[in-house]
């Protein structure tokens, strides 16, 4: 079958279109005729090894797609370990889901990991309450502009977005952020205030990392949360003191998506399901970043890399 591998760690120069033999789907698995594949930041992390779950090479890289078993069911699959940019793939049945009438490919994908993300990040990293200010970094992004029409939907009191173009900005603004700042502020901390009437903030959703956490960690007031979920900007930002936290009152929380399959209960399943009814019922919608060919893997992760995409990027295997 036709699919992008790795052979050799690296930038985007490293996804070479292959054939490779059919995945077989051992016991608890599916196999999945694949209609549109996500891509994901995590995806370029994942093709040069630095993502949190160590890659093998050869590696068909990819943690997500859209499409049809055998029986001829349509479901969305959250991938273990890659495959997902290839003509076929096998997916754990835990983590395939059925999707339902109402919702296409690009809202299917967009709400299994970017969805389910923005979701944890909300319901369970900070616990919004109604009325709470929310500060969402990289708001044009996929995790970025669901996260906005959540926290809005949620109650939240004042959604801040940041993007680093005009253009990015007044797209939060549509999908219904209060105020939308530059993400390149000399000076974040107090750009935040002033975006929040001079007030400090009570939640921060941040996948950038380096000065961008440093300055949203001094711009939280008291018992305020802030939820880190990734590294996009590739630099660390200082070590957190356990004596600042508490001089402030703060919070300070991680999340990795797949660490929500170990919790009690089906939580993952819940997130999804209210995700796909919001779609259904017109109250959130995923925005597109862009559909490229199988083979143009490269074009997508250089486009996704640029920082210069908004929404969700896909690759279409059919062509």
């Amino acid at each position: 079958m036709r699919a992008v591998q790795v052979t050799e760690f690296g930038g985007p120069e490293v996804l070479t279109p292959a054939e490779v033999p059919d995945p077989e789907p051992g016991p608890g698995q599916v196999l999945i005729e694949v209609d549109r594949i996500g891509v994901n930041y995590a995806d370029t992390h994942q093709a040069e090894n630095s993502y949190l779950a160590p890659s093998t090479l050869p590696l068909v890289p990819g943690g997500e797609v859209v499409g049809r078993t055998a029986g001829g069911k349509r479901v969305v699959s959250l991938l273990n370990g890659g495959g997902g940019y290839a003509e076929r793939a096998v997916g754990p049945v835990a983590a395939t889901f059925e999707v339902p009438d109402g919702v296409d490919d690009l809202n299917a994908l967009a709400m299994l990991v970017q969805g389910a993300t923005a979701w944890v990040l909300l319901r369970k990293n900070t616990h919004l309450e109604p009325g709470e200010s929310v500060v969402v970094h990289a708001a044009a992004g996929g995790v970025g502009t669901i996260a906005v029409q959540l926290a809005k939907a949620w109650g939240a009191g004042r959604v801040i977005a940041t993007a680093s173009s005009e253009q990015k900005r007044n797209l939060a603004l549509e999908l219904g952020a209060d105020v939308a700042v530059d993400s390149r502020a000399e000076n974040l901390t107090e750009t935040l205030r002033e975006a929040n009437g001079g007030k400090s903030v009570d939640i921060v959703l941040d996948m950038v990392g380096g000065r961008t956490t440093d300055q949203s960690m001094a711009a939280l007031a008291p018992f305020g949360r802030l939820a880190f979920y990734g590294m996009a900007g590739r630099e660390a930002p200082e070590p957190v003191k356990p004596s600042s936290l508490l001089r402030h009152s703060t919070a300070i929380s991680g999340m990795w998506l797949p660490h929500v399959f170990r919790l009690p209960g089906n939580v993952f399943g819940t997130a999804l399901t209210e995700l796909f009814d919001l779609v259904r019922g017109g109250g959130l919608r995923a925005v597109a970043g862009g559909e490229y060919p199988l083979a143009e893997a490269r074009a997508a992760h250089e486009a996704l890399r640029s920082r210069g995409t908004v929404g969700k990027l896909l690759l279409d295997p059919r062509k």
